[in-house]
């Protein structure tokens, strides 16, 4: 039992606000506020209270992209002083840490962020598929801490102008906030797959940055 608990036992690594305890665990060394998905927390040592994102927070345009995009990404306000213990569903977790910089992250992988980065609903344009999960992304920008998670170990691909990337919707988790990707069809890839696959719609990056993907496809866009 020592053997356990010694193995398996919380350690400070003084890394700062947000801090890995295993690649699928997060600790946030909390002093104020932090913004966390909804049903992230896992555990806390301290006091924290913990409150459901408002109508009012940030503004009612924000709420009404909300109410259109359905569940989509529900944050919670976490105000305290102490260790805050975040995971989502055994995902990997990564931490990045901008400095005056965008970048958009699919609405399902954004798990934590600083109170001082700035946050908006981006709904996706040009669908040439159903909904089955997730119709939107959000795009953060400002200086500050932010966590994401992705199923497995994620890859990142640049994008340059000459070298355009194309993935699958369902495998894309975020990408740089100089961007803006298409939609698009592949008829032949729908012909031969059936009106069943997701291979048949993909997303066309262009320009100067990069986008993220994951080794696993999530069933957000499904063709009609």
């Amino acid at each position: 039992m020592n053997e356990f608990v010694d193995r398996t036992v919380q350690k400070d690594r003084d890394q700062g606000l947000f801090e890995l305890e295993s690649a699928y665990m997060m600790e946030v060394n909390l002093d104020g506020m932090v913004w966390t998905k909804m049903g992230a927390m896992i555990a806390y040592v301290g006091n924290m209270k913990f409150t459901r994102e408002g109508i009012l927070d940030k503004g009612v345009g924000k709420f009404l992209k909300k109410a259109i995009t359905g569940e989509g990404t529900k944050l919670t306000r976490v105000e305290g002083r102490g260790r805050l213990y975040l995971a989502d569903s055994g995902k990997r977790i990564s931490i990045l840490n901008l400095q005056d910089e965008s970048i958009f992250v699919n609405g399902n992988d954004l798990l934590a962020m600083e109170p001082d980065i700035e946050w908006d609903i981006k709904m996706m344009r040009k669908i040439t598929g159903m909904l089955a999960g997730g119709l939107f992304n959000v795009k953060l920008q400002g200086t500050g801490m932010i966590a994401i998670t992705s199923h497995f170990q994620p890859m990142t691909l640049r994008v340059r102008p000459n070298q355009p990337v194309i993935t699958d919707p369902n495998a894309t988790i975020a990408w740089s906030g100089g961007l803006s990707p298409e939609f698009k069809t592949d008829i032949s890839l729908k012909t031969f797959f059936g009106r069943g696959s997701g291979e048949s719609i993909q997303m066309l990056f262009q320009g100067e940055g990069f986008v993220v993907v994951q080794p696993f496809e999530e069933v957000y866009f499904q063709p009609g």
